[in-house]
């Protein structure tokens, strides 16, 4: 079957809004307020540059060239035939279990833009008991709006790339990048954006240990899009003689600087506010309502336009997330896009709904696994183990099994002089860092 093409511009909105989402606004900030600021910082930029850098031109390279679905795409670039490879195809299953949690977390969202229209909480402790009531008892509330993200992700799928998730991106990505640099710019004129700046950037290695360094390149690949294979998946809708380099490039840097932004934006309102960094999930949820409220009525404003932002970050990334395994059904499969669209959205809704439930206290003990419920469980699974292996996969596959020569045709005249430094790190270094990832999470080293 015949894939939509992207344009150029459609293609970098798409990778970037499947790039920016929760990861850069939601999870980003509380995760550098929990390993001590600028040094995990730090961290994570050298992991974006060293490893996500390198890994994200790879990915985009197996789909450019493979123009096809993620498992179709490493058997085309395989000489061995069957090619065992094919399985790496199979990381657009990571990007669908990520979706399990992901359209629970983007009802949430919905749940706030309404709670921001009518009635913000005066304080943190009012904040912490309706975010909590939420969580922990009231379904129908979390079921509601985990059906409406259902059906607009469904529906946007159902359109395909050129009437659906090009034409999302061309709305939403610009609305989205205009909202977060206002807010960004307001932020420069409080008094705590200083303090902002030095919590952000003034690095204390103290708090460095092994585990940062592996929630730093957990979190690099999801806020990336990496290992999942979206990437790849659009990738394989670019037209021919598109410069895969710059195409990265403007990925990267949109999503570290939106990353930033809503990092020094959040803190410098938690700072102005005398709330605490380090918050967990709960600090968009919990800590800033209380602090819009503190605002006045610009706080009103904000929290509205803060959740809308949230939402269309999520619902960006969410369609990527979904589309590669439509994609492999359509071509693999023979499914119409609507089969397709609707068996992917119905396996994330369902599933979701589970997770939904472990964080609810009636079901909650029987919904737990290895110590953590099942909402949390996917999330660690998928950042901490799948998307970093997608990442592996990917890095031999294109260092040590694809001809180096078909490598040169597509990469070395837009990476220049940089490309033997790009093929060493996606050979050694990047396998390398992945290893000791994963050799740590197993307690070997």
């Amino acid at each position: 079957m015949k894939i939509e093409r992207f344009t150029r511009l459609g293609f970098i909105l798409a990778a970037s809004g499947s790039a920016v989402g929760l990861g850069n606004i939601w999870k980003f900030p509380y995760i550098a307020g929990e390993y001590g600021g600028g040094a995990f910082v730090i961290m994570y930029l050298l992991t974006v540059l060293v490893i996500g850098f390198s890994i994200m031109i790879a990915e985009m390279f197996i789909g450019y060239e493979g123009r096809s679905d993620g498992v179709t795409c490493f058997e085309n670039l395989d000489h061995a035939k069957p090619s065992i490879w094919r399985f790496g195809g199979f990381m657009g299953l990571s990007g669908l279990f990520v979706m399990i949690f992901y359209s629970v977390v983007i009802g949430w969202i919905f749940n706030y833009i309404v709670i921001a229209l009518t009635s913000l909480p005066a304080n943190v402790t009012e904040a912490e008991r309706v975010f909590n009531t939420m969580l922990n008892t009231d379904i129908v509330t979390q079921l509601f709006y985990h059906t409406i993200a259902f059906i607009i992700i469904t529906y946007v799928l159902l359109k395909g790339i050129k009437g659906g998730i090009e034409k999302l991106n061309y709305v939403l990505m610009p609305l989205l990048m205009l909202i977060i640099g206002g807010m960004f710019l307001y932020a420069t004129t409080l008094d705590s954006f200083g303090a902002a700046v030095d919590f952000m950037f003034k690095a204390d290695f103290s708090k460095i240990n092994s585990e940062a360094f592996v929630v730093a390149v957990g979190h690099a690949f999801f806020t990336l899009s990496l290992g999942m294979g979206a990437i790849l998946t659009y990738s394989a809708s670019l037209p021919k003689g598109s410069n895969l380099i710059k195409s990265s490039l403007y990925v990267v840097a949109i999503d570290t600087a939106i990353a930033l932004a809503a990092g020094l934006m959040l803190f410098t309102f938690l700072f102005q506010y005398g709330a605490e960094p380090a918050k967990g999930p709960g600090l968009v949820f919990i800590s800033l309502p209380a602090i819009f409220y503190e605002m006045g009525i610009i706080g009103n404003f904000f929290a509205v336009i803060f959740f809308v932002a949230l939402a269309f970050a999520g619902l960006t990334s969410a369609v990527s997330l979904t589309e590669p395994m439509v994609q492999y059904f359509i071509s693999r499969w023979n499914f119409s896009r609507l089969k397709a669209a609707l068996s992917m959205g119905l396996f994330f809704y369902l599933v979701g709904i589970v997770a939904l439930l472990s964080n609810i206290d009636t079901y909650e003990s029987s919904l737990t696994f290895f110590g953590n419920n099942f909402f949390d469980l996917v999330d660690f699974v998928t950042a901490a183990i799948m998307l970093p292996l997608g990442g592996l996969i990917m890095s031999i596959f294109v260092g040590f099994v694809v001809e180096k020569q078909r490598v040169e045709k597509v990469l070395k005249e837009p990476l220049g002089k940089f490309f033997e430094l790009w093929y060493f790190s996606i050979r050694y270094v990047a396998p390398t860092a992945l290893s000791i990832v994963a050799l740590n999470l197993f307690g070997i080293i």
